[in-house]
């Protein structure tokens, strides 16, 4: 049977609809900019150096959210583009990547201010702290309750596929958003140890309380960052970390028992898709490409696959 021309093309749009997860990260990003307008022109009024410099440390926050709309205004404008070989999910990925550095930065800095504090104390005005600390806390708890909404109904779609192979928790996780999701919690979580510590140091007087609450943040934010660089880093690099959905491909080709697979590449090309070439012998005028497409037919994950075949006598 053969095929026409027309038959035979397909596009190569294989990017989820992201639309929630932008307008959650633009609604945080007008909050927290609000947040932190209000905190610099606060801080300027009162003479409160706290308030002043949680204000730009937003600032960061705000870039981070940034990185994560525009990677994904570049995907949708380019995702048509022929250049791309395999569509624009990658810029999202990279978006993500770079989120992942920003954040690294925030960790690595307070780091350094930790250990200042820590050798050389300074005088702290608990109150000052304390308002902004609680200030900061309540924007991040909100702003990540609307960030982790927001993708509810991109994950519920996936959820009945998920149940199904539990080796998959990760695969249709969108790395942009979640990055972005990260910065407002580890923001979060500064803020509630900051309360904490602050509380301790103001009523027992152990200013040490303060700095060490940072170096546990630190370490914390820097051991998410390590996760994040990692799984965008091996996406980036097209590394084959499913192990499993490249076994259950070659399980199926070989399924005949007399297949045998001798190359096989099997890389992500969006949230929970994939890409293959597969190298195959098998006998002559037994099987066709088509025959080992339709073995594969039934993976939805699988969404673009080539195959050359070699025969032996």
């Amino acid at each position: 049977m053969h095929r026409s021309h027309t038959e035979l093309q397909h596009d190569h749009l294989f990017n989820d609809d992201h639309t929630g997860s932008q307008r959650g990260i633009v609604i945080v990003a007008v909050i927290t900019a609000v947040t932190m307008a209000a905190e610099i022109v606060a801080g300027t009024l009162f003479g409160s150096m706290a308030l002043v410099a949680d204000g730009w440390h937003m600032g960061t926050h705000m870039l981070a959210l940034g990185v994560s709309l525009v990677a994904y205004a570049l995907a949708r404008r380019y995702m048509r583009d022929s250049r791309f070989a395999f569509g624009t999910w990658k810029i999202e990925i990279l978006g993500g990547y770079t989120s992942a550095l920003l954040l690294g930065a925030v960790g690595i800095s307070m780091c350094f201010a930790s250990v200042e504090r820590i050798v050389s104390p300074v005088t702290i005005q608990y109150d000052h702290a304390l308002l902004v600390a609680i200030i900061g806390l309540a924007v991040n708890v909100v702003s990540a309750l609307i960030l982790a909404g927001s993708t509810t109904g991109h994950d519920h779609a996936h959820h009945n596929h998920q149940k199904q192979n539990p080796h998959t928790d990760t695969r249709h996780r969108d790395i942009n958003m979640h990055a972005a999701y990260i910065h407002v919690v580890t923001d979060a979580l500064t803020s509630g140890l900051a309360i904490g510590a602050l509380v301790v140091a103001k009523y027992l007087d152990w200013n040490f309380m303060d700095p060490a609450a940072g170096l546990i943040g630190a370490g914390l934010i820097l051991r998410w960052t390590y996760g994040l660089l990692k799984e965008s880093g091996s996406i980036l690099l097209d590394r084959e970390s499913d192990a499993h959905t490249t076994e259950e491909i070659r399980a199926k080709i070989e399924s005949d028992g007399v297949t045998r697979v001798s190359d096989l590449h099997v890389w992500q090309i969006a949230g929970g898709k994939y890409a293959c070439i597969v190298v195959l012998v098998t006998q002559k005028d037994r099987f066709t490409i088509a025959d080992f497409k339709n073995r594969l037919g039934d993976d939805h994950d699988l969404v673009h696959t080539s195959i050359e075949m070699h025969y032996f006598k």
